[in-house]
């Protein structure tokens, strides 16, 4: 079967590329019968790269170590689900991951638009099977995941997979960052269709706008379990650290969300047409751009792929290319894009969401340089040097806190222009909610702070900024909840539930804010991190902030594929017992791979971090030991976060003509 699925990919080219060049005959000749052979091309190719997907699980449940990439990747001891999941874990199968994903994607599209947006349809099948064939190209010319090892070199067992990705949140976390990342080649394609064919209105967004929320929310449930990955298993404490692999997640999902927001003040009030545009090419280029980063080679992660210089040549290349493209096409229709209504006021939600704009720009520019400031000094000098947490952390400060700011501002201010009662009515509460919660969170905050940096004080204006932002979302709905009831006498659940029925955008958005408003609770909590590091012999005592950790004993792990010792500690808070943490220290034989799995005791307050360093001669052992303030509310804002995006997409009746408008109280 190996042989089978090498031979779909080599089919599968010349179909894309034959399909590529109807598309482009079918949008410069108008000939409609040619679109029609490019969609059948696209699903052909989906076909064909389908069954090498399927071909390779086969490989990897059937322990086929004749393949290089299976032999590599899996071993006889590994779960099947985890044997299965190695298909994404290596080079070679996350290009062809990503291939099936793109393909996935382009057929659903074709099969959905094959009766509306015909004049669009050529141009985004060519973007479609031009994606496509550079991913064939690699995977068949470059690192080919059905390449056979030499008889001198087959094994009877494999390499294994990291026994760091072998966790249930690692079966997850690639396919939810892949379906996001992926998922923008269709409103890129339809942007890019509509500079082509100078189609400059509002239907290219309004056909991807839910396409763009999917790829949105699966990119962001991507980006939070991979921060839930690296508290629960590396080991250091933390969740995120500015890696570039990280980065390389996070860069799209800037301009993505810019967009999102940007877009709305095309429809309400035809602006900001070149912004849009612009947002979404970016957003796709750098979705290339962060596969390019993390299989290049050029930066060092613990995440990161190496590659051959000719990989690095080819895959930059093309993202040069498709960039390029993109602003050339736009810069050609700058003439037609330029019209539409002007900033009336800048105190208005106009200004809010260019302003929106800019700062999720600024944000990715430091992103961005940070990320690839190695690669720069060692270009210029002779080391690569590394920008650490603390510098995104200062420079990004204000940054966020503006952006949180805006959160709660935009939905205040009134479109085109905001008049000083309406401000005063809309600001009075909030603003004396956020001025509170922020003197009480300082006055708090300078019991454990001795000395203060910047970032301390990004931390506490967080917190007043995300009570000021909190109050406006609860007073816009309590306000429409109020209406509601008085028109139609509906009890609370009943009125809340029709305005995220017939004003879901603007509804389930505030509860998007929402859940961002508690994981910036949460991120500004570090603020108050607590590290220990302590030798402890058996029967002795830590204690960390009011609570108490004794050490009883350690233990041999009775593992069969990596030894250690587990810690066992009682922890009680004063004289309570909590419950006992055990701290592992492995090694895995096969890998040669250390690891250190932390105990964690959490509550919403703060989780109480245990890490087994070290067990000494003497049977005392090393401890790390991390106190993390309000990290628990990061998670539980991702959930709030995804349940308002689904609220958002939800599918719902369309509104009929008499239906009553909802009440407007911005």
């Amino acid at each position: 079967m190996p042989e089978l699925g090498a031979l779909s990919l080599r089919l599968a080219l010349p179909v894309a590329l034959f399909g590529l060049a109807a598309a482009i005959s079918a949008g410069v000749a108008k000939r409609p019968q040619w679109t029609r052979v490019s969609e059948r091309a696209v699903l052909a190719v989906a076909g064909l790269a389908s069954f090498a997907m399927l071909a390779l699980f086969v490989a990897f449940a059937n322990n086929d170590f004749q393949l290089s990439y299976v032999a590599a990747n899996s071993s006889r001891n590994m779960l099947l689900g985890y044997r299965l999941a190695a298909l994404w874990s290596g080079q070679a199968g996350s290009l062809l991951l990503w291939l099936w994903m793109l393909l996935a994607y382009s057929s659903l599209c074709v099969i959905l638009q094959r009766h509306q947006n015909r004049h669009l349809m050529p141009w985004v099948s060519a973007v479609f099977l031009a994606n496509a064939s550079f991913f064939l190209v690699l995977l068949i010319f470059v690192t080919d995941p059905f390449q056979k090892l030499s008889p001198a070199h087959l094994l009877s067992d494999g390499s294994g997979l990291n026994p760091l990705l072998q966790h249930p949140v690692m079966l997850a976390h690639p396919l939810m960052l892949y379906t996001g990342l992926v998922g923008f080649v269709v409103p890129f394609a339809f942007a890019f269709a509509a500079l082509v064919t100078g189609e400059l209105g509002n239907t290219w967004f309004r056909v991807t706008r839910r396409w763009t929320l999917f790829s949105w929310l699966f990119l962001s449930i991507g980006i939070l379990l991979g921060g839930r990955w690296a508290y629960e298993v590396l080991g250091w404490g933390g969740y995120w650290a500015w890696d570039p692999v990280e980065n390389a997640s996070f860069m799209p999902w800037l301009p993505a969300t810019a967009y999102l927001h940007s877009v709305m003040i095309q429809e309400k009030r035809n602006m900001l047409k070149t912004w849009n545009l612009l947002l979404i090419g970016l957003t796709y280029t750098l979705c290339l751009f962060g596969t390019f980063l993390t299989r290049s080679g050029i930066v060092q992660s613990v995440h990161a792929f190496a590659q051959t210089p000719i990989f690095t040549s080819i895959f930059l290349g093309y993202v040069l290319v498709t960039a390029l493209g993109f602003l050339a096409a736009l810069f050609y229709r700058r003439g037609e894009l330029s019209g539409g209504n002007q900033l009336e006021s800048v105190v208005s939600r106009e200004a809010a969401f260019l302003l929106n704009n800019w700062a999720f720009i600024a944000i990715l520019v430091v992103v961005f340089i940070g990320t690839l400031f190695p690669v720069f000094s060692e270009l210029l000098g002779d080391r690569q040097i590394v920008w650490g947490p603390s510098f995104y952390n200062q420079l990004l400060g204000p940054f966020g806190v503006f952006l949180l700011l805006l959160t709660g501002v935009g939905p205040l201010i009134a479109w085109r222009r905001a008049s000083p009662v309406l401000l005063r009515r809309q600001f009075t509460l909030p603003v004396a909610a956020g001025l509170g919660i922020g003197i009480v969170s300082f006055g708090l905050a300078s019991r454990e702070i001795t000395s203060w940096t910047l970032t301390d004080l990004y931390g506490v204006a967080t917190w007043g900024v995300s009570a000021f932002v909190a109050t406006t979302i609860a007073q816009e709905f309590w306000r429409a909840i109020r209406v509601r009831r008085r028109r139609g006498g509906e009890n609370v659940l009943q009125a809340f539930g029709a305005l995220l029925r017939k004003n879901q955008q603007r509804y389930g958005g505030y509860i998007v804010h929402l859940g961002v408003v508690f994981v910036m609770i949460g991120v500004a909590g570090s603020i108050l991190e607590e590290e220990h590091l302590e030798n402890v012999e058996p029967g002795g005592e830590v204690v960390v902030h009011g609570y108490r950790l004794q050490y009883l004993t350690a233990e041999p792990i009775p593992a069969q594929h990596h030894g250690g010792a587990r810690a066992r500690l009682a922890l009680y808070r004063g004289d309570r017992p909590l419950g006992v943490m055990l701290p592992e220290k492995r090694m895995y034989w096969l890998q040669e791979q250390p690891a250190s799995i932390p105990s964690i005791y959490s509550t919403l307050r703060e989780d109480l971090y245990v890490i087994l360093t070290a067990l000494e001669n003497d049977g005392s052992a090393t401890l790390k030991i991390y106190r993390n303030p309000l990290v628990n509310w990061i998670w539980i804002g991702g959930a709030v976060f995804v349940l308002g995006t689904l609220a958002v997409l939800w599918p719902h009746p369309p509104r009929t003509g008499g239906a009553r408008a909802e009440p407007q109280t911005g």
